[in-house]
């Protein structure tokens, strides 16, 4: 399966789909902010997708996802979103802009989770065919 790279400020979320990924066999590395996972990525060449927060202190993950798709532009990318001041339809719609591959609010369903990954590494499959 998939090694897959969490990146959220709360930890009970990271946890929640840490475990929803597991259960269906992804390998699963955490990272509490954009900091984090960016050193995340740097780190683990053998990555296949990352699953980011949009609002999270110190770097997030709109610059998350402005950097994956510069650095590795093959990655895919899920943004999740509960909103915030902004509102989470508005972020949402700014990282589907932005080139994330399937965009989740918060809060996430496990169906729809585990069917957006689905379906974005299939895509990327497709892509790289």
């Amino acid at each position: 399966m998939a090694h897959i790279l969490v990146i959220d400020d709360n930890p009970e979320f990271r946890d929640i789909l840490r475990a929803h990924l597991d259960a269906i066999g992804h390998r699963v590395t955490l990272a509490g902010n954009g900091d984090q996972g960016l050193a995340a990525l740097e780190s683990n060449a053998d990555l296949d997708m990352v699953l980011t927060d949009i609002l999270m202190p110190q770097r997030d993950g709109v610059e998350v996802l402005r950097e994956c798709k510069k650095r590795w532009p093959d990655l895919p990318v899920i943004a999740i979103s509960g909103g915030g001041w902004i509102g989470a339809g508005e972020l949402l719609g700014m990282a589907e802009r932005l080139g994330a591959d399937r965009v989740l609010q918060k809060p996430v369903r496990r169906d729809d989770l585990i069917r957006a990954v689905d379906e974005a590494l299939r895509a990327n499959l497709k892509r790289r065919a």
